[in-house]
C-alpha cells in the first residue's frame, strides 16, 4: 500500500510512505523542480490500488502568469511511481529535478503507535539508491538513470531540458528484500491469473449516487483480497487498510455473506481458510453438532456432551471456535469477542451461500466444519448435565471462547447481538443438517424457540419512549444501560428456505417500536445510525463505539427495515448514508464521526478509520443489492424476487448478478415492481 498527502509527497511524517509485508519500504519522496515545489491542483484514487497527482510549476523568469509546467505523478500500490514534466509553455524549460528519498524501513504496527525511527544512511547502487536494515532492505530504482545520486542527502537529481510542447517521465521503483530467510510464508495479495471471486455487476438507477457507490466499493474490496501461500484460489478478505491489514475472521466473513448475489467464490474461499483455523475438536462430526440433551440415539455415532464435555471439564477451549480477538466495545459495554461473532457467523455464511448455490460438494465438505462451530455454542448453553439451561446466566449465549468453569468464575454479559447470531446460526444449522442427512436439526430449532421466548421476556425494556431491547444483560434482570446501534441486528433475521427469512427474536410490535426509535436523532444523526446514543453521557461523535457511524450497521438497519416492512424509515437511514458516500467519493470509510448533520457541512472523516474497509465496501454492495430483493433458494430451484414497494433508489437495473453460478439480471420499475430479466432456466420464478 502507499498512503501520502493529498499533494503526493510523501514527507516521512505519520503514516506517509510505500509499504510492503507490514513494513515501510520508502518513507520519503519529495520532488523539486527548479529547486520548487510542485502547486498541488489535484490528488485523487483513479482505482484502490491507483492514485494520481497533478501540480504545476512556473518557469523562473516566466512573465506568463500561466504556468507553464505541469507535474504528473501516477502511483501504484506496488512500489512503482511514474513522474512526467509536461512542457507547455512558448520556449524550452532548462532546470533541475530532484527527488529526495529516505526510509526507517519501520513497521506498520509501531507507525501506527506513533513511533518514528531516523532514517537509514543511504548507499548508491546502480540508478538509485538502497538501505539496509536488520532484516530487511529496500531499494529504488529510478529508469531512466540519474545524472547525479546524492547518497549523504538521499537525492536522485536530472538535470532537464524540455521543449515547447514535449514532456519527459521517470519511473521510480521500490523494493523490498529480506536479510535473513523467510520461514512461514505470509499471505500474499490475489495472484496474477486468478480472478476476481465475484462477478461483474452493471448497474443503471435513478439516483446517480448508486452507479458510483456500486463499482468504487468493488474497486475499494478488491485490493483488500488475500489468499495464503498454499491455497492461492481461496481468497478472503484482509479486514481493512491501513491499520488492519490482515484476516479478521468476523470481517472477512460479513463481506464474503454481503457479496452472495455476486457469487459464491468469496464465500468459498473464506470459509475454507477460516475452516483450517478453526480450534480442532475432538468429539466426532455429527455429535458435535447435536445440542446438549439429545439422546444418544439422536446423536448417531455419539453422544451429547461426550468428549467434548470431558475437554471442559479440563478447562480447554471449546471445540470448533474460529479464532478471533476481543474488541472494544465503547465506554458503555464490556469487550467483545469477535471469535464467538466469527464461529457463529461461520455456520450463517455457508447456509446462506448454499442458498444462493454454492455446489453441494462445497457444503458438504465445509459442513464438518460448521458442525464444529455448533458445538462451541452447544458447549455455551448446556447446563452441564446434558440439556440446556433455561434460567441463570447461561440461558443465553456469552462468550464462546470460554470455558464453563471461566465463566461461572467470571461472569461475562450476555450481549443483544450475540443471542440474534446465535438465533439465527441454530436455525441455519438446523437447514443443513436436515438436507445434509445430519442428525439433531430439531433439536436446534427448539432451543431457538426458546431463546426467542426468554428473549422476548427479559430482554425487553419497557420506558418513557416505548420501550427498547438491552444492549446486555449481566445477569437476570440485570440490563446494563447502553442505548446502542448493535440492536440493529435484531433486524438481520437470515435467509431460509423458499426466498422468505427466519422468524426474528422481536415480535412484530417490539419491531415496530425499534423501527420508530432507530430514525430519531437520538440514533440517526443524518448521515447514518451512530453507535451510542446521543443521549448517553458517555456519548462521543468520534468514538468508533461511543457515537461514530458505523457503515455496515447502518446498511444492516436499512435492508432489516425495508424487508420487516418499515420502508418509511429505512428510506431515511438509506437517504444520508447515500449523501455521506458523495462526499467520500463513492469510498465509504469503516466509520465517521457522528455529528449532528449540519446543511452545508460534509461528514466529518474519523482519524483512526480504515478506507477502505472490507465491510463498509461489502455493506455499500449489500445496501444497493439488497433493495431489489432478490431471495434464491437453489436447493428448492427457486427464486423469489421481493423488492422494497417504494423504489427508494427509483428505477433499478442490476445485471451481472449470480445465482446458481448463472448470470441474473433484474428490473425494479419506480411503483416497485420487478421484471427477472435473465435466470437460469430451470429456475421457479416468484414475485411479490
Amino acid at each position: 500500500m502507499a498512503a501520502s498527502g493529498p499533494d503526493g509527497q510523501l514527507r516521512g511524517q505519520s503514516l506517509h510512505g510505500f509499504y510492503r509485508a507490514g513494513v515501510r519500504t520508502l518513507a520519503r519522496m519529495e520532488v523539486r523542480l527548479g529547486g520548487i515545489e510542485p502547486l498541488p491542483l489535484q490528488g485523487t484514487l483513479t482505482s484502490a490500488a491507483e492514485a494520481r497527482f497533478l501540480g504545476a510549476v512556473r518557469i523562473p523568469g516566466d512573465l506568463d502568469p500561466d504556468p507553464a509546467l505541469t507535474v504528473e505523478r501516477l502511483r501504484h500500490a506496488d512500489g512503482v511511481e511514474t513522474i512526467t514534466v509536461r512542457n507547455t509553455g512558448s520556449r524550452p524549460a532548462r532546470l533541475p529535478l530532484e527527488i529526495a528519498l529516505g526510509t526507517d524501513l519501520g513497521q506498520l504496527s509501531d507507525i501506527a503507535a506513533g513511533q518514528r525511527s531516523a532514517d537509514l544512511p543511504g548507499q548508491v547502487q546502480s540508478a538509485g539508491l538502497r538501505w539496509a536494515g536488520q532484516s530487511h532492505s529496500a531499494t529504488v530504482t529510478a529508469r531512466p538513470s540519474p545524472h547525479a545520486v546524492l547518497a549523504g542527502a538521499g537525492v536522485l537529481r536530472w538535470d532537464l531540458e524540455v521543449q515547447p510542447g514535449a514532456r519527459w517521465s521517470v519511473e521510480l521503483r521500490t523494493e523490498l528484500e529480506h536479510s535473513s530467510p523467510v520461514g512461514v510464508r505470509p499471505p500474499s495479495g490475489r495472484g496474477l491469473g486468478v480472478p476476481l471471486p465475484w462477478s461483474a455487476p452493471e448497474v443503471r438507477c435513478d439516483d446517480s449516487r448508486v452507479e458510483v457507490l456500486l463499482p468504487r466499493s468493488l474497486d475499494a474490496l478488491g485490493g483488500l483480497l488475500l489468499a495464503d501461500a498454499d491455497r492461492p484460489t481461496d481468497l478472503y478478505a484482509a479486514s481493512g487498510v491501513p491499520w488492519r491489514f490482515g484476516l479478521t475472521s468476523a470481517d472477512a466473513l460479513w463481506a464474503a455473506r454481503l457479496t452472495l448475489p455476486l457469487g459464491t467464490r468469496l464465500a468459498g474461499g473464506t470459509l475454507r481458510a477460516l475452516a483450517r483455523r478453526q480450534h480442532p475438536g475432538g468429539g466426532s462430526a455429527p455429535a458435535s453438532a447435536t445440542p446438549a440433551g439429545a439422546s444418544a440415539a439422536t446423536a448417531g455415532a455419539g453422544t451429547a456432551g461426550g468428549p467434548t464435555a470431558t475437554a471442559q471439564a479440563a478447562g480447554s477451549r471449546p471445540e470448533g471456535l474460529i479464532p478471533g480477538a476481543l474488541r472494544h466495545a465503547g465506554p458503555e459495554l464490556p469487550p467483545s469477542c469477535t471469535a464467538t461473532e466469527a464461529t457463529l457467523l461461520f455456520v450463517t455464511v455457508l447456509a446462506e451461500a448454499w442458498r444462493w448455490g454454492m455446489p453441494r460438494s462445497e457444503v458438504a465438505d465445509l459442513l464438518p466444519a460448521a458442525e464444529r462451530a455448533l458445538a462451541a455454542l452447544r458447549s455455551n448453553v448446556s447446563d452441564g448435565s446434558g440439556g440446556f439451561a433455561t434460567d441463570g446466566p447461561n440461558s443465553f449465549v456469552t462468550d464462546l471462547g470460554r470455558s464453563a468453569e471461566e465463566r461461572a468464575a467470571r461472569p461475562v454479559a450476555a450481549r443483544c447481538e450475540v443471542q440474534a447470531q446465535a438465533h439465527r446460526a441454530a436455525l441455519h444449522g438446523a437447514e443443513l443438517l436436515e438436507a445434509f442427512g445430519r442428525r439433531g436439526a430439531e433439536e436446534w430449532r427448539g432451543w431457538a424457540a426458546g431463546l426467542r421466548e426468554r428473549f422476548r421476556e427479559q430482554f425487553w425494556i419497557d420506558d418513557l419512549s416505548g420501550g427498547r431491547p438491552a444492549a446486555a444483560l449481566a445477569g437476570p434482570g440485570r440490563p446494563l444501560p447502553a442505548v446502542a446501534s448493535s440492536f440493529v441486528h435484531l433486524l438481520d433475521l437470515g435467509l431460509a428456505a423458499d426466498g422468505a427469512h427466519h422468524e426474528g427474536l422481536l415480535d412484530r410490535e417490539q419491531t415496530r417500536i425499534l423501527a420508530q426509535r432507530l430514525v430519531t436523532p437520538e440514533f440517526d444523526c443524518g448521515w447514518g445510525l451512530r453507535t451510542l446514543s446521543a443521549k448517553s453521557p458517555r456519548f462521543n461523535p468520534l468514538g468508533h463505539r461511543s457515537g461514530a457511524v458505523r457503515v455496515h450497521e447502518t446498511a444492516l438497519a436499512v435492508v432489516g427495515l425495508a424487508e420487516a416492512g418499515f420502508e418509511r424509515e429505512a428510506g431515511a437511514l438509506l437517504e444520508g448514508l447515500l449523501d455521506a458516500s458523495t462526499h467520500f467519493e463513492g469510498r465509504l470509510p469503516e466509520m465517521y464521526a457522528g455529528e449532528q448533520r449540519v446543511t452545508g457541512c460534509p461528514p466529518v472523516p474519523h482519524p483512526a478509520a480504515c478506507r477502505p474497509a472490507a465491510v463498509s465496501a461489502a455493506a455499500a454492495v449489500h445496501l444497493v443489492l439488497a433493495l431489489a430483493g432478490v431471495r434464491p433458494d437453489i436447493p428448492a430451484g427457486r427464486v423469489l424476487v421481493r423488492p422494497a414497494s417504494t423504489a427508494p433508489l427509483g428505477e433499478l437495473q442490476l445485471s451481472g448478478l449470480r445465482v446458481a453460478g448463472e448470470p441474473f439480471s433484474v428490473r425494479v420499475s419506480r411503483i416497485g415492481v420487478a421484471v427477472v430479466e435473465e435466470a437460469p432456466p430451470e429456475l421457479q420464478l416468484g414475485a411479490r
